[in-house]
């Protein structure tokens, strides 16, 4: 991302942080936050977690300059009126707040985000994580509101609840810590 002041680089990821990060976005599922029992192995073997990773940074950054600009052009309308009734007062209360600066600002944070979504689409998932990562995403930029329950929302949500939950429990019996106990069998007693 050429034109992106955003050159940190993000720290591994967990399959526990992964997990907890998911279910808190979730807000239809609140029991599987308290669930959520994988083991903090790092999980930087997916391009696909790799790539949501970038791109959960890429829509944070563009949320946080979305506001921004928003802020500005409430104070901006507040003490210049609108631009086209006022316009020398808008371009002195503008040059004075920054509020083109924030909007070009924002809309260059939309076009990173975009541009990483685009790659993240694209990046085949090598893991249940991946994939999990890739619908977090899916839901994250197009759903209305986080609990939105219009078709087919809830039923993403409800996906990705069920991967994570997979995916928690494969990791346990991988890691030899399944804390799930083979159900019972019961015996015939021919007693009815």
């Amino acid at each position: 991302m050429a034109d992106s002041d955003n050159s940190r680089t993000l720290p591994p990821v967990t399959r526990r942080d992964f997990h907890l990060a998911l279910a808190a976005s979730l807000p239809t599922y609140p029991h599987l936050a308290a669930g959520i029992t994988a083991p903090a192995e790092a999980c930087d073997d997916d391009p696909a977690v790799m790539t949501w990773r970038e791109w959960c940074a890429a829509r944070l950054d563009a949320s946080k300059s979305c506001r921004r600009q928003q802020k500005l052009e409430a104070k901006l309308i507040s003490m210049a009126g609108s631009p086209q009734s006022a316009a020398d007062a808008w371009k002195t209360a503008d040059e004075k707040l920054g509020y083109s600066r924030a909007l070009d600002r924002e809309r260059k944070a939309f076009i990173a985000e975009n541009r990483v979504a685009e790659i993240l689409w694209y990046t085949p998932a090598q893991t249940i994580m991946g994939a999990t990562a890739k619908l977090h995403a899916i839901v994250d930029k197009w759903q209305p509101d986080a609990a939105c329950d219009e078709h087919p929302w809830p039923q993403i949500r409800a996906v990705i609840a069920d991967l994570l939950k997979i995916d928690a429990q494969m990791s346990l019996q991988r890691s030899g810590r399944d804390q799930v106990s083979p159900p019972r069998r019961r015996m015939a007693t021919g007693g009815g």
